[in-house]
């Protein structure tokens, strides 16, 4: 197939067309479970494979960024009215619509898949999190808006999902560079460490990139702790266990990131692992709220 014809082959696309597969149950965190209340998971849903389709057209091997990015803005106009190109688009505006929600949290996801699109490395931590404003707290922000809870409790939320895509980032710290040239490990916190981005490549990390990895783990885990009370904190009951169970798979993430080397040690929860978290922390949320003490 000459250029030309893989570009008018390109042009036919949608988003949801270039779906990797990867679905909620391949996730660190519970999307759309049992916890949440069964009227509200099918905005839940529309928004999670809103999100997946952004997330796989800007990690595409086989596209251009000029082809990503049209399929970016095809989503962006379906979303929010400009065209019914994209068929995800079309269906999270109407969810939203029926439940009167912002379809700014979207966007936002928008365009942090358009940032992953143009930028492959983060000078320091700061400008981490600034890429966490757009690629994860507004997913939190969406689930609480849903649920009708207070806009007083998104600082809380932009430290949890901070730290679940830092986490995530640290998990995947080898596939983003081999598959997709692609670094978020600050090259600052390199650089202190006497670590280099090329040793991302090695069988396992050498004591510097390892020293690197940790403390940013370390950091992270300290975030996490900030917007713990997050479960607590919300008036929904079910979204309350929600959060304590993501909040207690993040913390077992960070702390196995934390004791171990993500280039060629275990860094994940097993499934067994992240069913049994969940029903103790899920457990020890419900009695907490119950008898009014903090988990």
């Amino acid at each position: 197939m000459n250029a030309q014809a893989q570009e008018n082959a390109h042009a036919q696309l949608t988003a949801e067309s270039l779906r990797s597969g990867k679905t909620g149950a391949d996730e660190n965190f519970p999307v759309a479970s049992l916890l949440i209340d069964a009227p509200l998971r099918p905005i839940v849903l529309a928004f999670y494979d809103f999100a997946r389709s952004g997330d796989d057209v800007a990690d595409s091997p086989t596209l251009s960024p000029t082809q990503k990015h049209a399929l970016l803005d095809q989503m962006d106009d379906s979303l929010i009215g400009k065209s019914d190109a994209e068929p995800l688009g079309v269906k999270l505006r109407a969810a939203l619509a029926e439940r009167r929600v912002t379809n700014q949290h979207a966007r936002d996801l928008l365009n942090a898949f358009r940032l992953d699109v143009d930028k492959n490395r983060y000078a320091s931590w700061d400008e981490l999190i600034d890429y966490c404003r757009l690629s994860a707290m507004p997913v939190g922000r969406f689930m609480l808006d849903v649920h009708g809870e207070s806009e007083s409790l998104w600082q809380a939320n932009d430290d949890i999902c901070a730290a679940l895509q830092i986490n995530n980032h640290l998990q995947d710290c080898v596939k983003d560079y081999k598959a997709l040239d692609r670094v978020y490990i600050p090259q600052d916190a390199l650089a202190a460490a006497g670590a280099r981005t090329e040793e991302l490549d090695g069988p396992k990390s050498s004591p510097a990139l390892l020293s690197c990895l940790q403390n940013l783990a370390r950091k992270n885990r300290e975030l996490l702790e900030r917007g713990a009370g997050l479960g607590g904190a919300v008036k929904n009951f079910r979204l309350g266990l929600e959060i304590a169970v993501t909040v207690a798979h993040a913390r077992k993430i960070a702390d196995l990131l934390i004791a171990n080397d993500p280039l060629c040690e275990k860094v994940r929860l097993s499934k067994s692992e992240m069913i049994g978290g969940a029903l103790a922390a899920a457990g020890l949320a419900a009695v907490s709220r119950w008898t009014g003490r903090a988990a």
